[in-house]
């Protein structure tokens, strides 16, 4: 794409500003109240910041971190640091202060934006930061033990604003965003601002924005999915950005916000169903839907109820999701598109989007995209939107990027319509005992359709046969023990009459404890990671694996 058609995050806001200045942009929700922030004051908090971060007089192109969830301070924060030159370092709001540490050294990071912590994660996090940095806390979102830090309220008070608005060069680095890493150290995937406005663009290519837009930001900023599609889908279609003010009222904030663009990884999908079916059974929902009369009727309450009522898209990514779940959402008037990208190409890859929707599919190739399918079934992609690299490792660089094409990591296949399926992770794939090779992916999604299995991961790296651990929805915990036995006992033997005979699972053990991005087993992302499973389990396996039962509870 000509380069001349590509505007910046900071061009679309200044459009917005100027022509709808004192039109809300973003919606903060602060102890119940929600706080309006128009496109004038966002421009004005932004320069002030912007100012202050200039009064610091650091090397064009210094690296600044924002460590917090989402919140409306984020995204000025953002916006100050692009008009002051300077190269953004989002981190997640959970990390522990190891990671902290690592980040803000290897990065350089000269300035960190303290922001919306929990107080457990806070305390966590402020071991990690050096006292040697320059430090801003938002300051409204009830953070304490902060004493000596300066809040954004006193910068806001005591800072001018910059006089002119300036432009960001789309051949410069906008972002270096650490990869949330299901194994090994977190990588620093380099983002020119070339490719975070092209994802942007792309998506509008498919699914064009409209100024109405509603958006509704939750999962983390920090990560490149909700960066292009919310915050800058936002400032490019000059739409609204709300949040969720937290876990408790996060139902309450997405039916106010009644977003017309909603983005949710296949947990949220998952615990929205469960929600669903605590208050009526299938049979029920079965027998609603049967009835032309209450059919419609039905579905809108239900649309109401989870605050998605005015919801044009709904967008699922960042995992795998179960078909069957895709197929009860569009019998309740819900349709979700899944999509698919990394950090490492700004979330820009593959789609499904209006008139071109396949279930169990990822979607199409973005526009300019070329995909290939190695010999060895690895998915390698090009566009714009690829990374530069990884900060510091141009060696791990040079095992991603070849020829241009990124190696994602993923196996899938094309088919016949162009749509991509995603079978698996290629480090995934492990060995038994026998020698044989099994991918846990597709096993995993057959094992999903039963409701009763919130959370699944294949293992058993040399075991004669693998072995499925499972967390059990919210509805099945409260199930009688054996029937709920006998409904797992089932789904196994289902599953094994599909799958060939080294694939077939042994034993299903049931796990004490969800699998949280808290207990550090789910990425920030939501998605497992496998390597800390074994490491925590394996030498359970064996034991479990000589058990006499084919149901084991933890």
């Amino acid at each position: 794409m000509n380069k001349n058609n590509i505007t910046t995050p900071l061009d679309n806001f200044y459009k917005w500003e100027n022509e709808k200045g004192n039109e809300d942009f973003l919606i903060q929700p602060i102890n119940g109240n929600y706080i309006t922030y128009t496109w004038n004051e966002v421009g004005v908090q932004a320069r002030k910041i912007a100012n202050k971060i200039n009064s610091l007089n650091l090397k064009k192109n210094s690296k600044i971190a924002i460590i917090s969830k989402n919140c409306a301070h984020w995204i000025i924060a953002d916006l100050a640091i692009m008009m002051s030159g300077h190269i953004s370092v989002p981190i997640y709001a959970n990390v522990n202060a190891e990671t902290t540490k690592y980040i803000l050294n290897h990065s350089e990071s000269k300035l960190v934006f303290i922001g919306k912590l929990e107080e457990s994660d806070w305390k966590e996090i402020k071991k990690g930061i050096p006292n040697s940095i320059n430090k801003i806390n938002f300051g409204y979102y009830d953070l304490s033990n902060t004493v000596g830090i300066e809040t954004w309220e006193d910068v806001i008070n005591s800072h001018s604003s910059i006089n002119d608005s300036p432009k960001s060069n789309l051949d410069e680095i906008f972002s270096i965003i650490y990869t949330s890493g299901t194994t090994g150290i977190p990588k620093g995937v380099v983002l020119k601002f070339y490719s975070a406005s092209l994802a942007t663009q792309n998506l509008n290519n498919i699914v064009p924005l409209e100024e109405s837009e509603r958006f509704f930001s939750y999962l983390p900023l920090s990560h490149i999915a909700e960066r292009a599609l919310v915050e800058f889908g936002g400032i490019f279609s000059g739409g609204t950005i709300s949040f969720a003010e937290s876990l408790d009222t996060f139902s309450d904030n997405l039916k106010y916000t009644k977003p017309t663009i909603f983005f949710g990884v296949p947990r949220i999908w998952s615990k929205f169903m469960s929600g669903i079916l605590s208050k009526f059974s299938q049979n029920t929902i079965n027998l609603i839907l049967s009835i032309p009369i209450l059919n419609s009727l039905f579905k809108a309450i239900i649309q109401k109820a989870l605050g998605l009522n005015k919801a044009r898209i709904c967008i699922t990514g960042a995992a795998a999701i179960p078909v069957s779940t895709l197929d009860w959402y569009k019998k309740l008037g819900i349709l979700v598109y899944e999509a698919y990208g990394m950090t490492e190409n700004a979330a820009c890859s593959h789609g499904n989007y209006p008139n071109n929707i396949k279930f169990g599919y990822v979607g199409k190739a973005m526009p300019n995209t070329d995909v290939k399918i190695t010999e060895k079934g690895e998915v390698i992609m090009k566009n714009g939107c690829v990374m530069e690299g990884y900060y510091k490792e141009p060696e791990k660089t040079k095992e991603v990027i070849k020829n241009g094409y990124l190696y994602t990591g993923d196996k899938g296949e094309i088919d016949q319509d162009g749509f991509l399926k995603i079978t698996g992770r290629v480090k995934d794939i492990f060995k038994t005992s026998k020698g044989k090779y099994v991918a846990p992916n597709p096993i995993e999604m057959k094992f999903s359709k039963n409701k009763d299995i919130e959370q699944i991961c294949i293992a058993g790296m040399n075991l004669i046969q693998p072995i499925a651990l499972i967390v059990l929805s919210e509805n099945a915990n409260k199930e009688n023990k054996l029937n709920l036995e006998e409904k797992l006992i089932k789904t196994l033997e289902n599953v094994n009459q599909q799958i060939d005979k080294h694939e077939q699972i042994e034993k299903i053990i049931i796990m004490k404890d969800a699998w949280t991005t808290e207990n550090n087993i789910l990425t920030p992302t939501m998605k497992i990671k496998r390597s800390k499973l074994d490491s925590m389990y394996e030498k359970e396996y064996p034991k479990w694996y000589e058990m006499s039962q084919k149901v084991i509870w933890e």
